[in-house]
């Protein structure tokens, strides 16, 4: 059943949004907030193809948490599943990503038409100074700031290094970092056919406010969120996360966001 469910959805998944990405397109000639609104309606909709056709279906808790106007968004990253409900999640995100999804056809223009923050990783040194410099427009129009601490997407029970791309943005710029704990790769496995139903949950935690030094405020995300992101891993049947004695902590991550 899980397989058939499996198929049936990524059929209708794949189908339906080329023909949104194709039959959306006069959207790039609106207002961009008005872009937003359609892309949310989008969204809405293969939430519906979940829920009808894999039984999947996703609670948030903590959103009490999340402060109004700028702050950063610094949410585990386990699947496929989160990159699509960010917009239903924190209303107006500007998300740091690959510089390189931005030349994707199609969907790279609707990237750049919602003002993301794309970053050349190959730069190293000037890619964190061009993230910050980006990032400082956002704020200033209250759009809250989505990152993945990680920078990539870790699988539930595997341990990845916390990059010092989220930290750079705390200190330059000021604002509270907001921890997204959540279980999705339980459900929707990384570059998994198979995908399982359920309640993903997405737990958005106290955040932390300003004005702590850069080290204390990385070791102080890492430690809450990869309890938090335990905890509703294995509550929902997952492995609990595995790290290796040798890893490196957080500050000492080579600086790439």
């Amino acid at each position: 059943m899980i397989a058939l469910r499996s198929l049936l959805f990524n059929i209708a998944f794949y189908g339906w949004t080329t023909i949104a990405c194709f039959g959306l397109l006069w959207m790039l000639l609106l207002p961009r907030r008005r872009m937003i609104a359609v892309v949310r309606w989008y969204l809405d909709t293969v939430g519906w193809l979940e829920r009808v056709i894999l039984g999947l279906d996703y609670e948030v808790r903590g959103r009490e948490n999340l402060p109004a106007g700028a702050c950063i968004v610094a949410a585990k990253h386990q699947s496929a599943w989160e990159t699509m409900k960010l917009h239903a999640l924190f209303g107006d995100p500007a998300i740091v990503l690959k510089r390189e999804l931005t030349w994707i056809p199609i969907w790279g223009w609707y990237a750049r038409k919602a003002r993301m923050i794309a970053v050349d990783r190959g730069a190293r040194g000037k890619a964190l100074s061009s993230m910050i410099e980006n990032s400082r427009p956002v704020a200033a129009e209250g759009r809250p700031i989505v990152i993945f601490p990680q920078g990539t997407r870790t699988a539930p029970g595997a341990y990845r290094g916390y990059r010092v791309g989220v930290g750079a943005l705390y200190e330059q710029l000021r604002l509270p970092i907001v921890p997204v704990a959540l279980n999705s790769g339980v459900f929707w496995g990384r570059n998994s056919f198979m995908k399982r139903s359920g309640t993903i949950v997405v737990e958005i935690l106290p955040p932390i406010q300003p004005g702590l030094p850069r080290a204390q405020a990385m070791a102080e995300l890492e430690s809450r969120l990869e309890a938090a992101t335990d905890r509703l891993v294995v509550a929902a049947g997952g492995p609990p996360t595995v790290r290796n004695a040798t890893a490196a902590p957080a500050r000492a991550v080579a600086p790439a966001p």
